[in-house]
């Protein structure tokens, strides 16, 4: 049985209006129930913080606050009001390094541009159906990055640097 995302609110911080639309588009047509739209990182904080979104699906590159910028305020500040919320983060750049970088600034999914309507689906299906675990540690807040269970994992640690 199809999800039924009638209910869901999904906020799209894009500072490309046809990207955004697009996108607007694509949840409208998956049947999401409301969706809020800002131009960039700071407006999108102030949609998450009155509006209170289910998910919110944020390009990388915005001026003057840019979704990794935004990914750390829902994560950290102390105005957020869900810091477990879950981000999609949409990027034209598919490096090794800059997904890795994603994925340590707290993001939940990493979506790579140019993407179809089955994409997004698949990664707002999955971020319902199965929520992350989140990690809290000096310098990092945010879901656990780990995707893989080890069935030969026996310890409390996983690398021989965490025993220090």
């Amino acid at each position: 049985m199809p999800l039924n995302l009638k209910k869901l609110r999904i906020l799209i911080a894009e500072d490309c209006k046809p990207m955004q639309d697009l996108l607007a588009d694509m949840l409208d047509t998956l049947g999401c129930g409301r969706i809020y739209r800002a131009m960039d990182g700071e407006q999108a904080f102030q949609i998450f913080a009155k509006e209170r979104p289910d998910i919110v699906i944020t390009d990388w590159l915005m001026k003057p606050v840019d979704g990794l910028e935004l990914t750390q305020m829902i994560r950290k500040s102390a105005d957020s009001s869900n810091r477990f919320l879950p981000v999609i983060m949409l990027s034209g750049y598919s490096s090794y390094n800059r997904v890795m970088k994603a994925r340590d600034s707290g993001i939940t999914e990493f979506l790579v541009k140019p993407f179809t309507a089955a994409d997004i689906s698949k990664r707002i299906v999955h971020v319902v159906n199965h929520p992350r675990d989140f990690i809290y540690t000096s310098d990092f807040f945010g879901p656990d990055r780990r995707r893989r269970a080890d069935p030969n994992f026996e310890g409390p640690y996983r690398r021989e640097a965490d025993q220090d």
